[in-house]
Protein backbone atom coordinates (compact mmCIF):
# COMPACT_ATOMS: atom_id res chain seq x y z
CA UNK A 1 0.00 0.00 0.00
CA UNK A 2 1.21 3.48 -0.85
CA UNK A 3 0.75 6.55 1.30
CA UNK A 4 1.48 10.23 0.73
CA UNK A 5 2.35 13.22 2.88
CA UNK A 6 2.83 16.85 1.91
CA UNK A 7 5.34 19.31 3.37
CA UNK A 8 4.86 23.02 2.73
CA UNK A 9 8.06 25.05 2.89
CA UNK A 10 7.10 28.40 4.45
CA UNK A 11 7.18 31.74 2.62
CA UNK A 12 10.69 33.06 2.09
CA UNK A 13 11.67 36.75 2.47
CA UNK A 14 13.11 38.25 -0.72
CA UNK A 15 16.04 40.65 -0.39
CA UNK A 16 16.06 43.71 -2.62
CA UNK A 17 19.12 45.34 -4.22
CA UNK A 18 19.47 47.71 -1.26
CA UNK A 19 19.37 44.86 1.24
CA UNK A 20 15.82 45.60 2.35
CA UNK A 21 12.98 43.10 2.20
CA UNK A 22 10.95 43.32 -1.03
CA UNK A 23 8.20 40.83 -0.30
CA UNK A 24 8.13 37.08 0.01
CA UNK A 25 8.37 33.99 -2.17
CA UNK A 26 5.29 31.82 -2.10
CA UNK A 27 5.25 28.64 0.01
CA UNK A 28 6.38 25.53 -1.90
CA UNK A 29 4.83 22.10 -1.53
CA UNK A 30 6.97 18.94 -1.52
CA UNK A 31 5.24 15.57 -1.68
CA UNK A 32 6.48 12.34 -0.14
CA UNK A 33 5.09 9.11 -1.60
CA UNK A 34 6.04 5.99 0.35
CA UNK A 35 5.44 2.28 0.63
CA UNK A 36 6.40 -0.15 3.37
CA UNK A 37 10.17 0.42 3.12
CA UNK A 38 11.02 3.21 0.67
CA UNK A 39 9.90 6.61 -0.55
CA UNK A 40 10.05 9.08 -3.43
CA UNK A 41 10.06 12.85 -2.92
CA UNK A 42 8.56 15.22 -5.47
CA UNK A 43 10.27 18.64 -5.70
CA UNK A 44 12.39 20.56 -3.20
CA UNK A 45 12.38 24.16 -1.92
CA UNK A 46 15.01 26.80 -2.69
CA UNK A 47 17.37 27.40 0.21
CA UNK A 48 19.59 25.22 2.34
CA UNK A 49 17.63 26.14 5.47
CA UNK A 50 14.29 25.31 3.84
CA UNK A 51 15.60 22.01 2.51
CA UNK A 52 17.17 20.96 5.79
CA UNK A 53 13.79 21.58 7.43
CA UNK A 54 12.22 19.39 4.72
CA UNK A 55 14.82 16.67 5.38
CA UNK A 56 14.10 16.80 9.12
CA UNK A 57 10.40 16.39 8.33
CA UNK A 58 11.10 13.40 6.07
CA UNK A 59 13.09 11.71 8.83
CA UNK A 60 10.24 12.28 11.29
CA UNK A 61 7.58 11.19 8.82
CA UNK A 62 9.20 7.96 7.60
CA UNK A 63 11.76 7.12 10.32
CA UNK A 64 12.25 3.50 9.24
CA UNK A 65 11.99 4.00 5.49
CA UNK A 66 14.60 4.95 2.89
CA UNK A 67 14.31 7.91 0.54
CA UNK A 68 15.35 6.37 -2.76
CA UNK A 69 14.54 9.07 -5.32
CA UNK A 70 13.47 12.64 -6.02
CA UNK A 71 11.32 13.59 -9.00
CA UNK A 72 11.32 17.18 -10.32
CA UNK A 73 8.06 18.32 -11.91
CA UNK A 74 9.38 21.26 -13.92
CA UNK A 75 12.45 23.38 -14.49
CA UNK A 76 11.90 26.37 -12.20
CA UNK A 77 14.75 26.64 -9.72
CA UNK A 78 12.45 27.06 -6.73
CA UNK A 79 11.51 23.40 -7.16
CA UNK A 80 15.00 21.89 -7.47
CA UNK A 81 17.74 24.12 -5.98
CA UNK A 82 17.44 22.08 -2.78
CA UNK A 83 18.70 18.90 -4.49
CA UNK A 84 22.33 19.20 -3.26
CA UNK A 85 21.13 19.48 0.35
CA UNK A 86 18.84 16.47 -0.08
CA UNK A 87 21.77 14.46 -1.48
CA UNK A 88 23.87 15.34 1.55
CA UNK A 89 21.12 14.35 3.95
CA UNK A 90 20.15 11.16 2.07
CA UNK A 91 23.31 9.73 0.45
CA UNK A 92 22.66 7.59 -2.60
CA UNK A 93 19.30 9.14 -3.44
CA UNK A 94 18.55 9.22 -7.18
CA UNK A 95 17.08 12.24 -8.95
CA UNK A 96 14.84 12.10 -12.01
CA UNK A 97 13.11 14.39 -14.49
CA UNK A 98 11.84 14.27 -18.04
CA UNK A 99 14.21 15.35 -20.80
CA UNK A 100 12.35 18.62 -21.37
CA UNK A 101 12.40 19.43 -17.65
CA UNK A 102 16.12 18.67 -17.47
CA UNK A 103 16.75 21.02 -20.40
CA UNK A 104 14.84 23.76 -18.60
CA UNK A 105 16.75 23.11 -15.38
CA UNK A 106 20.00 23.66 -17.26
CA UNK A 107 18.73 27.09 -18.34
CA UNK A 108 17.98 27.97 -14.72
CA UNK A 109 21.57 27.08 -13.78
CA UNK A 110 23.04 29.58 -16.24
CA UNK A 111 25.31 31.66 -13.95
CA UNK A 112 23.92 35.03 -15.03
CA UNK A 113 20.30 33.93 -14.74
CA UNK A 114 20.89 32.13 -11.45
CA UNK A 115 22.43 35.24 -9.90
CA UNK A 116 19.86 37.69 -11.22
CA UNK A 117 16.76 35.63 -10.45
CA UNK A 118 17.68 33.76 -7.29
CA UNK A 119 21.08 34.32 -5.71
CA UNK A 120 20.64 38.09 -5.58
CA UNK A 121 17.30 37.63 -3.82
CA UNK A 122 18.51 34.93 -1.43
CA UNK A 123 22.23 35.74 -1.05
CA UNK A 124 24.29 33.01 0.57
CA UNK A 125 21.20 30.89 1.19
CA UNK A 126 21.26 28.46 -1.76
CA UNK A 127 23.45 25.36 -1.76
CA UNK A 128 26.24 24.93 -4.31
CA UNK A 129 24.63 23.45 -7.40
CA UNK A 130 25.97 20.25 -9.00
CA UNK A 131 27.76 19.96 -12.31
CA UNK A 132 25.38 19.69 -15.24
CA UNK A 133 26.26 16.03 -15.76
CA UNK A 134 25.23 15.25 -12.18
CA UNK A 135 21.99 17.23 -12.18
CA UNK A 136 19.32 14.58 -12.81
CA UNK A 137 18.79 11.32 -14.64
CA UNK A 138 16.33 11.48 -17.52
CA UNK A 139 13.33 9.19 -17.22
CA UNK A 140 12.87 6.56 -19.94
CA UNK A 141 10.38 7.31 -22.74
CA UNK A 142 7.67 5.55 -20.74
CA UNK A 143 7.95 8.28 -18.09
CA UNK A 144 7.56 5.67 -15.38
CA UNK A 145 9.04 5.45 -11.91
CA UNK A 146 8.55 2.34 -9.80
CA UNK A 147 8.11 2.27 -6.05
CA UNK A 148 7.76 -1.16 -4.49
CA UNK A 149 5.96 -2.50 -7.53
CA UNK A 150 3.68 0.53 -7.91
CA UNK A 151 3.95 2.69 -11.02
CA UNK A 152 4.29 6.47 -10.74
CA UNK A 153 3.72 8.12 -14.10
CA UNK A 154 5.25 11.39 -15.28
CA UNK A 155 2.62 13.09 -17.44
CA UNK A 156 3.97 15.79 -19.75
CA UNK A 157 1.29 18.45 -19.97
CA UNK A 158 3.27 21.34 -21.50
CA UNK A 159 2.56 24.96 -20.62
CA UNK A 160 1.71 25.95 -17.06
CA UNK A 161 3.29 28.88 -15.24
CA UNK A 162 6.27 27.81 -17.35
CA UNK A 163 6.85 25.60 -20.36
CA UNK A 164 7.64 21.86 -20.35
CA UNK A 165 5.69 21.20 -17.17
CA UNK A 166 4.76 17.76 -15.87
CA UNK A 167 2.51 16.15 -13.31
CA UNK A 168 3.41 13.00 -11.38
CA UNK A 169 0.39 10.72 -11.45
CA UNK A 170 0.05 7.98 -8.82
CA UNK A 171 -2.78 5.74 -10.10
CA UNK A 172 -3.01 3.57 -6.99
CA UNK A 173 -3.78 6.65 -4.90
CA UNK A 174 -5.69 8.59 -7.60
CA UNK A 175 -3.21 11.32 -6.70
CA UNK A 176 -1.78 14.02 -8.98
CA UNK A 177 1.31 15.88 -7.80
CA UNK A 178 0.88 18.92 -10.00
CA UNK A 179 3.89 21.16 -9.53
CA UNK A 180 3.02 24.58 -10.89
CA UNK A 181 0.34 23.30 -13.24
CA UNK A 182 -2.05 23.84 -10.34
CA UNK A 183 -2.00 26.44 -7.56
CA UNK A 184 -3.60 26.57 -4.16
CA UNK A 185 -4.61 29.79 -2.42
CA UNK A 186 -1.60 31.75 -3.71
CA UNK A 187 -1.53 34.25 -6.54
CA UNK A 188 -0.53 32.49 -9.74
CA UNK A 189 2.63 33.43 -11.60
CA UNK A 190 1.60 34.49 -15.11
CA UNK A 191 4.82 36.28 -16.05
CA UNK A 192 5.63 33.57 -18.62
CA UNK A 193 2.06 33.50 -19.97
CA UNK A 194 2.04 36.87 -21.66
CA UNK A 195 -0.48 36.09 -24.41
CA UNK A 196 -4.00 34.70 -24.55
CA UNK A 197 -2.64 31.69 -26.44
CA UNK A 198 -0.21 30.84 -23.66
CA UNK A 199 -2.86 31.30 -21.01
CA UNK A 200 -5.20 29.04 -22.99
CA UNK A 201 -2.40 26.47 -23.23
CA UNK A 202 -2.10 26.48 -19.43
CA UNK A 203 -5.84 25.85 -19.15
CA UNK A 204 -5.50 22.90 -21.54
CA UNK A 205 -2.74 21.51 -19.33
CA UNK A 206 -5.08 21.63 -16.33
CA UNK A 207 -7.72 19.84 -18.38
CA UNK A 208 -5.20 17.06 -19.04
CA UNK A 209 -4.96 16.62 -15.27
CA UNK A 210 -8.76 16.63 -15.04
CA UNK A 211 -8.87 13.82 -17.60
CA UNK A 212 -7.01 11.58 -15.13
CA UNK A 213 -9.98 11.88 -12.74
CA UNK A 214 -7.85 12.38 -9.62
CA UNK A 215 -9.19 12.26 -6.10
CA UNK A 216 -6.22 14.14 -4.65
CA UNK A 217 -4.65 17.20 -6.32
CA UNK A 218 -1.48 18.67 -4.81
CA UNK A 219 -0.68 22.23 -5.95
CA UNK A 220 2.93 23.38 -6.29
CA UNK A 221 2.31 26.54 -4.28
CA UNK A 222 -0.27 26.58 -1.53
CA UNK A 223 -0.83 27.77 2.00
CA UNK A 224 0.06 25.41 4.81
CA UNK A 225 -3.00 23.50 5.95
CA UNK A 226 -4.86 23.63 2.65
CA UNK A 227 -6.62 20.39 1.78
CA UNK A 228 -5.43 18.89 -1.52
CA UNK A 229 -8.84 18.77 -3.14
CA UNK A 230 -9.89 18.49 -6.77
CA UNK A 231 -11.38 22.00 -6.59
CA UNK A 232 -7.85 23.38 -7.08
CA UNK A 233 -8.18 22.41 -10.75
CA UNK A 234 -11.29 24.52 -11.29
CA UNK A 235 -10.00 27.45 -9.24
CA UNK A 236 -6.64 27.53 -11.04
CA UNK A 237 -8.45 27.65 -14.39
CA UNK A 238 -10.84 30.36 -13.24
CA UNK A 239 -7.96 32.56 -12.05
CA UNK A 240 -6.31 32.35 -15.49
CA UNK A 241 -9.61 32.99 -17.26
CA UNK A 242 -10.32 36.05 -15.10
CA UNK A 243 -6.83 37.46 -15.72
CA UNK A 244 -7.15 36.89 -19.47
CA UNK A 245 -10.67 38.32 -19.72
CA UNK A 246 -9.70 41.54 -17.95
CA UNK A 247 -7.02 42.09 -20.59
CA UNK A 248 -8.97 40.98 -23.67
CA UNK A 249 -12.10 43.00 -22.86
CA UNK A 250 -10.14 46.14 -22.03
CA UNK A 251 -11.53 46.26 -18.50
CA UNK A 252 -7.92 46.51 -17.35
CA UNK A 253 -5.97 49.05 -19.40
CA UNK A 254 -2.72 48.90 -17.46
CA UNK A 255 -0.74 46.60 -15.22
CA UNK A 256 -1.90 48.63 -12.23
CA UNK A 257 -5.58 48.24 -13.17
CA UNK A 258 -5.13 44.52 -13.84
CA UNK A 259 -3.52 44.01 -10.44
CA UNK A 260 -6.22 46.06 -8.72
CA UNK A 261 -9.04 44.15 -10.40
CA UNK A 262 -7.49 40.78 -9.60
CA UNK A 263 -6.94 41.74 -5.97
CA UNK A 264 -10.58 42.78 -5.75
CA UNK A 265 -11.60 39.37 -7.10
CA UNK A 266 -9.02 37.42 -5.05
CA UNK A 267 -8.39 39.45 -1.87
CA UNK A 268 -7.21 36.54 0.27
CA UNK A 269 -4.70 34.80 -1.97
CA UNK A 270 -1.13 34.87 -0.73
CA UNK A 271 1.70 36.81 -2.37
CA UNK A 272 0.36 39.65 -4.51
CA UNK A 273 3.95 40.14 -5.69
CA UNK A 274 3.50 37.21 -8.07
CA UNK A 275 0.36 38.85 -9.46
CA UNK A 276 2.16 42.17 -9.92
CA UNK A 277 4.95 40.49 -11.91
CA UNK A 278 2.42 38.74 -14.14
CA UNK A 279 0.46 41.95 -14.71
CA UNK A 280 3.58 43.90 -15.64
CA UNK A 281 4.71 41.17 -18.04
CA UNK A 282 1.29 41.02 -19.71
CA UNK A 283 1.21 44.73 -20.50
CA UNK A 284 4.87 44.87 -21.47
CA UNK A 285 4.13 42.16 -24.03
CA UNK A 286 0.90 43.87 -25.14
CA UNK A 287 2.73 47.12 -25.86
CA UNK A 288 4.98 45.31 -28.36
CA UNK A 289 2.09 43.96 -30.43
Amino acid sequence: MLRANVYVAPPLPIQGPDGRSMGTWSPISCTLIHGSDSAILVDTPITTMQTNALADWIERTIPRKKLVAVYITHGHGDHFYGLPTIRKRFPGVKTYATQSTRDHMLDQLDPQYFHQMYNSRFPGQIDQQPSLSELVEVLPPSGELELEGHILQAVEVGQADTHSSTVLWVPDLRLAVCGDVVYGDCHQMLAECTTSDLRAAWIRSIEKVESLSPDIVIPGHKKEGEVDGVWHLKETKEYIQTFDELIRTGKAKSARELTSNMLEKYPNRFNPGALIMGSMAAFKSKSKI
